[in-house]
């Protein structure tokens, strides 16, 4: 049995929080009306709730784009008046989480597909390929987008695997920390001389095996504090770990410094290489 649906509402699934009042085709892009829906919300400031309201106010925000086009949505949001007097804020603009953020000129999802696109490809090759996704941005738009996205929360493996890399090569590198069990990336430092490590394993204790190549650098910090490292040491010996999972990430390290054309200062480079 043929089924009939509301493509507008299949279309505009995402803008489900808000009424749509209309939509309109502008040619080069679509316009989406809509509005707020009228319910009582959370005070920021007390978490009273209140419906009371004081004024309206609009916003434009973009979302994903449909039929190859940009989607414009032009929002009417409330100012409400918070029901606690005793708070110095007396009136508050209503946002609508997971959707719209403060401050924010796109919606959640159309901010989610940009972060993918910049995530793999960072500036300038982001910036490219916005364009053909009818949500195009400027190359230093990609870059705070990118430089905006949460790192993953610092852990302490218990194999540790360490290489280096060449950021400008026989002047400046630096060294690529990852999960040698897993190959997950856990930090990225300046330097690769042998303090570099030394300090990063004082600081992170817990490390149990470390796989290096033997010509490294880092092989002497293991000299400096043999007393805290002999297990480490004892175990990259006696243990079957190797360093080949590093230096299979380190490969794939370098591929994003080539595709950043060396125009990345260090730490947009370690952004980007422990979001990967």
């Amino acid at each position: 049995m043929l089924k009939i649906v509301d493509l507008a509402g299949v279309v505009f699934a995402g803008l489900s929080a808000l009424v749509i009042e209309g939509v309109e085709d502008e040619g080069d892009r679509i316009r989406v009306r809509a509005r707020t829906r009228d319910e009582p919300v959370p005070c920021p400031a007390c978490g009273a709730l209140t419906g009371r309201v004081h004024g309206y106010a609009g916003r434009m925000v973009r979302d994903v784009p449909v039929d190859g086009r940009p989607v414009v949505v032009s929002l009417q949001v409330r100012r409400l008046v918070c029901p606690a007097w005793e708070y110095p804020r007396r009136t508050f603009r209503e946002q609508v989480p997971g959707l719209i953020e403060r401050y924010q000129r796109r919606t959640g999802r159309l901010a989610g597909q940009l972060s993918a696109v910049v995530k793999k490809l960072a500036g300038r090759a982001g910036a490219r390929l916005s364009a053909p996704l009818a949500i195009g941005i400027s190359r230093s738009t990609a870059l705070r987008l990118l430089m905006r996205l949460p790192l993953p929360p610092l852990r302490i493996p218990r194999v540790l695997g360490v290489d280096d890399f060449a950021l400008k090569r026989r002047h400046r590198y630096a060294t690529i920390l990852i999960d040698a069990e897993t190959g997950e990336r856990i930090d990225v430092l300046p330097g690769r001389g042998a303090e570099v490590l030394e300090t990063w394993l004082r600081s992170h204790p817990g490390v149990e095996i470390v796989c290096r190549d033997a010509d490294l650098p880092h092989l002497h910090s293991f000299a400096n504090g043999l007393e805290l490292d002999r297990d480490a040491v004892n175990a990259a010996l006696t243990l079957p770990h190797h360093n080949g999972r590093t230096e299979g990430v380190n490969t794939r390290t370098k591929r994003i410094m080539r595709q950043m054309h060396g125009r990345a200062g260090f730490d947009l480079l370690r952004h980007r290489i422990l979001l990967q």
